[in-house]
């Protein structure tokens, strides 16, 4: 399992997601059924929008597998660190990058106005597309999903927040399959979104578990 960050600016791991689940939330689907599901009820229905203000609901991010994270434009190390990994991982898979979503999804929408979302992405990959919602919309997503995240009060009034760090990787029925945890090694986070991108198969740099990042022995030549 992989280690929770605990520094006072930094997010709660994976590790964490997983102690989360028992509490269990509204509208949550059994994830089970795909050669790579794990027993875990995460996801549900949402409605957030894009920049351009375009309504975006789960139906949205089915038809091709998705890697969704959930973080804030004032994030310190995490975020820009976890988006460079993303980046730099569908850079190196070229158009077979285009069979995935990759999702950002702001929990501080307050601060994180369309345009500053917006302009924060112009130094990652342009494939990674953000969400954004009112406060209430964002918290209910990230309930769904999941996703810890707390407000801390700094001074005169500011605030960072902790949340989870792990990347959460969905089949293209929606089902969790994976995750790719805060720091985890460049070359695991690629093979991960190419054995995503290409389920159940041996393609070239995949072929591996979404969970641990173990050679899958059973997948296919493509």
């Amino acid at each position: 399992m992989p280690p929770v960050i605990s520094t006072p600016l930094a997010v709660l791991a994976s590790g964490v997601m997983l102690a989360l689940v028992a509490a269990g939330t509204g509208a949550i689907m059994l994830q089970q059924g795909s050669s790579f599901s794990h027993p875990r009820r995460v996801g549900g229905p949402f409605t957030l929008a894009d920049l351009d203000g375009k309504p975006v609901t789960e139906a949205d991010l089915k038809g091709k597998p998705t890697a969704l994270f959930f973080g804030f434009t004032r994030c310190p190390d995490v975020c820009p660190t976890t988006l460079s990994t993303l980046t730099n991982a569908l850079g190196r898979m070229g158009k077979d990058g285009d069979k995935l979503n990759v999702v950002f999804v702001t929990l501080d929408p307050t601060r994180d106005t369309p345009d500053v979302v917006r302009d924060y992405l112009t130094s990652f990959d342009p494939r990674i597309r953000a969400l954004t919602g009112t406060q209430a919309e964002v918290d209910r997503m990230a309930d769904l999903f999941h996703v810890h995240v707390k407000r801390i009060a700094g001074k005169d009034g500011d605030y960072t927040l902790e949340h989870s760090a792990a990347v959460e990787l969905f089949d293209r029925t929606g089902k969790v399959v994976g995750e790719i945890g805060y720091n985890e090694e460049e070359a695991s986070a690629l093979a991960k979104l190419i054995t995503l991108a290409f389920p159940g198969q041996c393609h070239p740099g995949g072929g591996v578990s979404l969970w641990d990042g173990a050679a899958d022995g059973t997948c296919r030549p493509s």
